[in-house]
């Protein structure tokens, strides 16, 4: 039986944010992904979250490798971990112009940073650093922190690669990933096409068995980014999330 938290990503609700809370309170979930608060802002995040019963199972923050002092603005967000009870600073971080070596470093010093809050950083599955399994193996290797670890992205694995097989990709980085984001897709290469949970080609099923397996205990978290093209409304998205709400609770997650 696993031991891992449904979760949802309250950006997925983008641009109708401010309902999301009591929306998903209503669909029974407790858990949620917002951004790091700002300080001013710390209480009153607080306040809202235990309103609607909700905990924060991770913060979306900062972690820019192109600033030396990346583990000093690390350091900075810490205190809103302290507050808000969350041990997972989710970031897209990427080396770019940044010589890898020293993205590497920093990213070490960074984790640092966070382990001495309890904190761990965890990486998205995007370019350049976790793009697909033999790159993200390729930084754990490189950064070598126990505090720095993987998102684990289930269409971004489709859509950044070509010819993918996602449970084979997971399998091989597993022991890293420390969180998921609970997306589907159509499979397409840069396709933007991320619909309802269950409307795509993710095996979940196979996903949460091997997870299960390897022991994972993080959050899995609900991400919806809609479809290229359409008219996106309020009633579109509260749908989406509700759908994929339903079918995680068929598959025995809930």
């Amino acid at each position: 039986m696993s031991t891992s938290i449904i979760a949802c990503r309250v950006a997925s609700y983008a641009p109708f944010e401010e309902r999301a809370y009591e929306h998903l309170a209503g669909l029974g979930l407790r858990y949620v992904e917002i951004p790091v608060p700002q300080p001013r802002a710390v209480e009153a995040t607080c306040t809202v979250l235990a309103r609607y019963g909700l905990s924060a199972s991770s913060l979306h923050g900062e972690c820019d490798l192109r600033r030396p002092d990346v583990a000093a603005r690390v350091e900075a967000q810490m205190s809103a971990f302290a507050a808000l009870g969350a041990r997972l600073l989710f970031v897209s971080a990427k080396a770019e112009n940044v010589l890898l070596q020293t993205a590497y470093d920093r990213l070490r010093a960074a984790g640092d940073a966070a382990a001495a809050h309890g904190v761990t950083i965890i990486l998205e599955t995007h370019p350049d650093l976790v793009t697909n399994a033999a790159v993200a193996l390729a930084t754990m290797q490189g950064v070598d922190h126990p505090n720095v670890r993987i998102n684990f992205d289930t269409a971004n694995i489709y859509f950044y690669n070509h010819g993918v097989d996602c449970v084979a990709e997971l399998r091989r980085i597993v022991k890293y990933v420390a969180a998921t984001h609970l997306k589907d897709t159509d499979g397409g290469y840069r396709n933007w096409y991320f619909p309802a949970l269950g409307r795509g080609v993710v095996p979940f099923q196979e996903i949460f068995a091997l997870l299960d397996q390897a022991g994972f205990s993080g959050p899995c978290t609900i991400e919806i980014e809609g479809i290229e093209g359409e008219t996106k409304t309020e009633q579109l998205v509260r749908d989406r999330i509700a759908e994929s709400v339903a079918f995680l609770r068929r598959l025995g997650r809930l």
